[in-house]
């Protein structure tokens, strides 16, 4: 099997099944783990006695373990290759399965939890990474966007096959179940996908060289520009769509769990379609000359709008707002790839992985703040939280897109500058 780049006699098709498959098959599972507390939520609030609180810091250590390790994953991915790389990660996600499986306690269901988040913290960045070193630039949009796919599917599998799942097992035998998968997709990588070059040539320059190569993303005030938009507007879905929806679906639209699962579903489905876009999007807006500050700013623009629709309760029993939020809430994935651009391959594992660990900090911070805003209210008499919570909540997310909007909108020349590889 050829170790080097992209082989004249490896077509297309070929590279896409060998290293795409593989990776976005990694990303499914990141996804669905990501939000499979949406379903089961009230099962563990029930069994450990969880308030929204809880609930809320629970599942968002998912994001702390994810975001945390970001910065040793940009190093390791751009020293060792995304193959290896993922596949020692997915071991550690499947021994987080195992843990959260058996817990019998909420430190353990926390610490099991956390190794998910951990585990899965190369999930969409080795993918990113795997692109670029197998296809040319002009591929990278597109095929990240079919790259996000995957994790919208794996959104959908999280809602009503979980609810489906649950009516003849429980939750902990789901997860023994996703365990054995987690870790046969780690080998299908490691054994599948073929090594490249870069694996070996990535090892050049020492810890100081890697380290120094941080300095200069987290010195770019092109990077800067654009993460708060990044931050806070994909943070806020990650948040909203991995637990929130569930619970408001029950709590403010009042459905019994089976609609609420029909809604994840639709919700998760026009996530899944939103993701697919975003490559066709994002080469729509090159191609017209829109840079990533302009694609930025339509992203957060558009995303306001279900976000408004939701805090004023307009339908809330109809499936099209959710649908429209499940549609716009991943936009501003587009600018990875013009990230990965700026920096050029040898930093682009970094640079990515930086503004990922950013992201998902931020996720963590906004799921956790919403709930402790839900539960300064009172729970309702027959359960459930309060919609006023809800509310507050959602109406502190949309203040902060906007805010983010205006830095956005900041000129450049505002911004100070710093000594950068290249440039956006």
């Amino acid at each position: 099997m050829n170790d080097g780049g992209p082989a004249p006699h490896r077509s297309t098709v070929a590279r896409f099944a060998l290293v795409c498959l593989p990776f976005g098959a990694g990303y499914f599972l990141s996804y669905l783990y990501r939000s499979i507390n949406a379903v089961i939520g009230q099962p563990l609030a029930s069994e450990f006695g969880l308030g929204a609180g809880d609930l809320g810091l629970l599942t968002s250590v998912y994001f702390l373990g994810f975001g945390l390790f970001q910065l040793p994953l940009g190093i390791l991915l751009d020293r060792y290759g995304p193959r290896r790389v993922q596949f020692a990660l997915l071991i550690v996600a499947t021994v987080g399965a195992v843990i959260f499986s058996a817990a019998q306690s909420f430190l353990l269901l926390t610490v099991g939890r956390a190794l998910i988040g951990i585990g899965f913290a190369g999930g969409l960045m080795a993918s990113f990474k795997a692109i670029t070193v197998w296809f040319p630039r002009r591929r990278w949009p597109l095929l990240n966007g079919l790259i996000m796919g995957f994790g919208g599917l794996g959104t959908m599998a999280a809602t009503t096959p979980v609810e489906f799942a649950l009516e003849w097992a429980t939750w902990r035998n789901v997860f023994h179940f996703l365990a054995v998968v987690t870790a046969s997709v780690s080998f299908l990588i490691l054994v599948v996908v073929p090594p490249h070059v870069s694996e070996r040539e990535g090892r050049a320059g020492g810890l100081t060289e890697a380290l120094a190569g941080l300095g200069l993303i987290f010195r770019d005030r092109a990077f800067w520009r654009i993460a708060p938009v990044s931050i806070v507007a994909m943070g806020s879905g990650l948040a909203i769509q991995g637990l929130w929806a569930g619970p408001w679906l029950h709590d403010v639209a009042g459905l019994p769990p089976d609609e609420v699962a029909r809604h994840l579903l639709v919700l998760n489905l026009a996530l899944t379609l939103g993701m697919l876009a975003t490559g066709f999007v994002a080469d729509g807006f090159t191609r017209i000359g829109v840079g990533p500050v302009g694609m930025l700013g339509f992203a957060g623009a558009v995303l306001l709008v279900p976000l408004i629709l939701l805090v004023l309760e307009v339908d809330p029993r109809g499936y099209w707002v959710w649908a429209l939020f499940g549609l716009l809430s991943n936009l501003a994935v587009m600018v990875y790839p013009s990230i990965s651009a700026h920096f050029t391959i040898r930093y682009s594992g970094r640079a990515m992985t930086g503004l990922n660990l950013l992201l998902f900090l931020g996720a963590f911070v906004l799921q956790y703040l919403v709930g402790a805003i839900i539960d300064l209210w009172p729970t309702r008499p027959g359960g459930g939280y309060h919609p006023e919570g809800y509310r507050s909540a959602f109406g502190l997310v949309v203040l902060l897109v906007v805010l983010t909007l205006i830095w956005l909108a900041v000129p450049r020349g505002v911004l100070r500058d710093a000594p950068t590889p290249t440039r956006l």
